[in-house]
């Protein structure tokens, strides 16, 4: 991640509430539609959040989890989800880039949302999310989620939702796709589920 880029993140998470995820009506609306993606399936066995901010979708995930990990770039990041979540004892904690971390034991459930357009640029926004897709079971299933790519160019960064649900798509295959946008027009964003087929050419 550029320096810039982390400073402000930094920056951002020493608020209270950073990016109101806690009193924004838009952000209560993407959580519970991300938690209904998440939970399509009877069991989440092993589950993987990618960037937990300050831990507001992961208190709400854990429950669900027989086991949950917890990567994010920002320590303070995961130290805040921690504390949130009690340190709930089948959750594991990694302070990594998503480009570099990497665990050989397949995830059934990855959710990463409002992340990948941190990357600097193309190149490494697909080698993050064939990263993904390498970690993801055969059957697992990703919930992504992001603004939109006009937006996020608008905010410097070099793509959005569709493109990266673009890359996604050359190795998922699409099972829902939902659109949240704040009553004021001002804030919106896809999630989409994917679902990675048993006999993937990711394998």
């Amino acid at each position: 991640m550029p320096d810039k880029k982390y400073e402000l993140l930094e920056r951002e998470l020493a608020a209270g509430d950073p990016w109101r995820l806690d009193s924004n009506p838009f952000e209560q609306e993407r959580y519970a539609k991300m938690l209904r993606m998440s939970r399509s399936k009877e069991a989440i066995r092993n589950a993987l959040e990618v960037g937990c901010a300050a831990g507001t979708f992961t208190e709400r995930l854990a429950p669900h989890c027989q086991r949950l990990m917890v990567v994010d770039v920002m320590r303070r990041a995961i130290n805040r989800a921690h504390q949130r979540t009690n340190g709930a004892s089948h959750i594991t904690w990694i302070v990594a880039d998503i480009q570099r971390f990497w665990t050989a034991e397949p995830f059934d459930l990855i959710v990463v949302t409002e992340v990948l357009y941190y990357l600097a640029d193309m190149a490494e926004l697909r080698a993050a999310i064939r990263n993904l897709i390498d970690m993801l079971a055969p059957d697992g299933r990703l919930v992504f989620g992001s603004a939109l790519d006009e937006t996020c160019r608008r905010w410097g960064h070099p793509a959005g939702a569709e493109t990266a649900i673009d890359i996604l798509k050359e190795a998922l295959t699409e099972v829902e796709r939902m659109q949240c946008r704040a009553d004021s027009g001002d804030e919106e964003c896809l999630l989409v589920l994917f679902r990675k087929p048993v006999q993937s050419s990711g394998n």
